[in-house]
């Protein structure tokens, strides 16, 4: 039995920012750009996964939540509290200078961290924590 991450979730409240941070900063591409009952659901993914996705959602689009619970998904969201995602690059003083010099929020410059990788964080334009992790040299 074989068992691989196929998409996650990231809840973003304007998709066309989100889109221009991903796609245009990160280098994702967009899979999909589904509409339905006036809400967005955008997909990507990195060319060098093809299957793994990430699917960018609006905060309160579980249709199992109460109202309260969409409203406090809301406000977390706006306060910056939901975590993102963790990228792995090759380069991660490069790929910090790209993400800085979009005017993303820098969170950690690029850092040595004491388990071996080096990494930086940011947020996205939602407000989600987005690490980028370099692998130590094997």
């Amino acid at each position: 039995m074989d068992l691989k991450l196929s998409q996650c979730f990231v809840a973003v409240d304007d998709h066309d920012k989100a889109l221009a941070f991903y796609r245009d900063v990160l280098g994702l591409e967009v899979r999909n750009d589904v509409g339905f009952e006036g809400m967005r659901w955008v997909t990507l993914g990195s060319p060098l996964q093809p299957d793994v996705e990430i699917v960018l959602e609006p905060p309160d689009a579980s249709p199992d939540a109460s109202p309260a619970d969409k409203r406090a998904m809301v406000e977390l969201l706006a306060k910056g509290i939901l975590r993102g995602v963790i990228f792995t690059t090759t380069d991660c003083d490069a790929l910090y200078e790209r993400v800085r010099t979009s005017g993303a929020e820098v969170l950690q410059e690029p850092t040595d961290q004491p388990w071996g990788a080096r990494d930086c964080a940011f947020r996205d334009p939602a407000g989600n924590l987005l690490r980028f992790k370099e692998r130590p040299a094997v």
